[in-house]
């Protein structure tokens, strides 16, 4: 066997071992391919966060596993929207969307226990008690048919939360997991991602400082977001990945066991699928399945964008789950606009915006 043979074997090898961790084709943007996000790519969505005096809508509900923080905002007869965050994630990871559904219905983001401001809930974290635990808070709330939004293992809860209760008005999954998880290799995804705890935690301390820096926030957080030195640093900030929150590893050992994929033809409501092209976390091609399986779902695309399109893209997300959830999105699936070469970088960052952690 020649040394050239040998070495694609091993690359091929290689490549077979991280698909096990990471199932996405796509890899993460070099810093220097920025200039190929689309136009609106990092920009701040309208209402601006910025502007809401976050601490007063900060609410926490006991629930029969404990103590649930989230935060409520806006009114209307409209169906309420509750968002639901991924792994490591937070009710700030909807700080970009809040305002925006908050114009015409109420809207309210939740900490799932375990991430964020909501301790450990008294029993053993699973997709399903997840589920069960949103329920009983939207029963707390008198909320009865609500259209749930959930991102990453978000979305994994949301859609268990439809095909367990039947109670839910629409659907919204963006890179929801689900699908490729189910055979991701166990022992190896746990290891990697304890590591990445070890790295989240030592990072905490001077998170002010890696955001401010694009050098040193793109390898952080390009296996999350596609361009990272195109988002604002208060935003990230904001939503730092915390992958030492007590949740993180039952949350994600839940979520590598847990396969609801034979269920998911039990979905009744109208779904809408939003997937970044280049997710290297929940690949695109996890949306084409939940298209194929989910009775009435479409499925949009975002092109150069991420795991979190909802911050990635938070201005053309918001218009797409304002026009889904009043009923005005019609046709088949979509794709985003081609990105433009020529988009400037974001200026006015606002990097002294106050916090809205909750305290």
């Amino acid at each position: 066997m020649s040394v050239l043979s040998s070495g694609n074997r091993l690359l091929d090898e290689a490549h077979q071992a991280l698909a096990t961790v990471y199932p996405s084709k796509a890899r993460p943007a070099a810093p220097w391919e920025a200039h190929r996000a689309p136009q609106g790519y990092g920009e701040r969505a309208q209402p601006d966060w910025r502007e809401v005096d976050w601490p007063s809508l900060v609410r926490r509900a006991c629930l029969s596993t404990g103590e649930v923080t989230y935060v409520d905002l806006g009114e209307g007869d409209d169906p309420p929207i509750v968002f639901l965050h991924g792994l490591g994630g937070s009710w700030q990871n909807w700080l970009e969307n809040l305002p925006r559904a908050a114009q015409e219905r109420r809207a309210i983001a939740v900490d799932l226990p375990g991430f964020g401001t909501s301790p450990m809930p008294s029993e053993e974290i699973s997709i399903s008690l997840y589920a069960r635990i949103v329920k009983e808070l939207l029963d707390q709330l008198g909320i009865e048919w609500p259209v749930i939004v959930g991102n990453s293992m978000g979305g994994f809860v949301a859609a268990e939360l439809c095909l367990r209760y039947q109670q839910v008005e629409r659907l919204v999954l963006a890179a929801a997991c689900g699908i490729s998880t189910a055979s991701l290799r166990r022992g190896t995804t746990l290891t990697l991602f304890r590591v990445g705890g070890w790295i989240s935690a030592a990072t905490l301390p001077r998170s002010r400082d890696v955001v401010a820096r694009p050098r040193l926030r793109h390898p952080l957080l390009a296996t999350v977001i596609r361009h990272p030195s195109r988002m604002r640093p208060d935003v990230l900030l904001e939503i730092m990945p915390r992958s030492n929150n007590p949740g993180f590893m039952p949350a994600l050992e839940s979520l590598l066991d847990y396969d609801f994929t034979d269920r998911l033809g039990e979905i009744g409501c109208p779904t809408l699928l939003v997937w970044g092209r280049e997710d290297i976390l929940v690949p695109v091609e996890d949306a084409d399945e939940f298209e194929r399986r989910v009775p009435d779902a479409r499925k949009v695309v975002f092109d150069e964008t991420g795991h979190m399109p909802m911050l990635e893209q938070p201005g053309e997300f918001n218009d797409l789950l304002m026009r889904f959830a009043s009923g005005r999105l019609t046709g088949e699936a979509t794709e985003s606009p081609d990105a433009d070469a020529d988009a400037p970088a974001p200026a006015g960052e606002g990097a002294h915006a106050q916090p809205v952690s909750a305290p």
